[in-house]
């Protein structure tokens, strides 16, 4: 078990530093966006590794808390980019 525990440990960080990379380089907003969600989503992993490694329950209000926040954050941004004019919109999928 310990052996998982420690490729999960560091497959997790790699992910977690090369999200940070793309947050840091992106260069649109939802670049930054989708690098954040994801990284939330690395540390629900986290978390919820280390709770199934020692066996107990006492993060899964964490881990709700976090879920509910990338979800949240996810629709709040999608519901600001709708919201932008077209022409705004255009000219960022033009630069891709």
């Amino acid at each position: 078990m310990t052996f998982v525990a420690v490729v999960v440990t560091v497959l997790l960080a790699v992910a977690a530093l090369l999200t940070v990379g793309r947050i840091i380089r992106g260069p649109t907003l939802l670049d930054r966006v989708v690098a954040a969600e994801v990284l939330i989503a690395i540390i629900v992993g986290g978390l919820a590794a280390e709770a199934a490694v020692n066996r107990h329950a006492t993060t899964l209000p964490v881990l709700v808390v976090l879920s509910l926040l990338g979800f949240v954050g996810s629709v709040s941004i999608v519901r600001f980019v709708a919201a932008r004019s077209p022409a705004v919109a255009a000219a960022e999928r033009e630069q891709r």
